[in-house]
């Protein structure tokens, strides 16, 4: 028998938010392996007899990795099972399932992607904070505040100084190292807003200069995203109270 992985986006955080597609498959599988950053609430539109891996990694290297569970995708569909590959926001948004489409393909397993609500995206608008808008930001760009081998990513100024506003998924454990960067480049007064938690109840937000950011964000730990420029600016103009779903 063939088996079948779907790697699914199932969106920034409120399980509300998953596609009608991403609840389907999660009906209809036998095995779900989900990651720590997927909505538990989307565990509920599992079968009761559906075997739910927990795949997470944590931040320090805890967890799966990365070669486990390719592994384990691969051993559920070779057995003949509808598997489904549960990663928060979009799997193609540095969600590594191109990565994992990639090692299943290669052995003639079959693999679709479902995408989903990218956290780039979704958690600013559920903070309120608009990354495009006619009143002041009319381009923005998307980047990582780290790589998969470890070191701090490089040239968030460049792109900063090329676009309204920018959008820095995973910035804490650089957070000091990126405030520097961009104070150089577009100034240390310029807005930025980091959410924490976003699309949840627990969801926050600490606006501030990008020189200050790191002194208020000081101690959390992750998910969060950075938000730098117009579009943080914005978010006072909707006077937006940051409620949470």
């Amino acid at each position: 028998m063939s088996g079948v992985v779907y790697i699914v986006g199932a969106g920034p955080g409120d399980p509300e938010l998953l596609t009608i597609k991403a609840a389907r498959l999660l009906s209809e599988a036998d095995v779900i392996l989900y990651d720590r950053l997927a909505p538990p609430g989307a565990l509920s539109y599992a079968r009761r007899d559906a075997r739910l891996v927990d795949v997470g990694k944590a931040p320090g290297g805890k967890g799966w990795t990365q070669d486990e569970i390719n592994s384990e995708m691969a051993r559920w569909a070779v057995a003949g099972m509808k598997v489904v590959r549960l990663k928060g926001g979009d799997p193609l948004v540095f969600g590594r399932g191109e990565e994992e489409c990639s090692y299943l393909l290669a052995r003639n397993i079959r693999c679709d992607i479902v995408p989903g609500v990218s956290s780039a995206t979704g958690v600013p608008s559920c903070a309120g904070i608009p990354l495009a808008s006619r009143w002041g930001s009319s381009t923005f760009a998307v980047a990582t505040g780290r790589t998969a081998q470890g070191p701090p990513a490089t040239g968030l100024g460049e792109i900063a100084g090329r676009v309204d506003t920018l959008v820095i998924m995973m910035p804490l454990s650089n957070l000091r190292n990126i405030a520097d960067e961009l104070t150089t480049a577009v100034g240390p007064d310029t807005p930025a807003a980091l959410v924490r938690n976003g699309c949840t109840g627990s969801q926050s937000v600490i606006e501030a200069t990008i020189y200050e950011i790191p002194s208020k964000a000081a101690g959390l730990s992750p998910p969060a995203i950075l938000v730098v420029g117009a579009g943080a600016a914005l978010r006072r103009r909707l006077a937006h109270p940051a409620r949470a779903p």
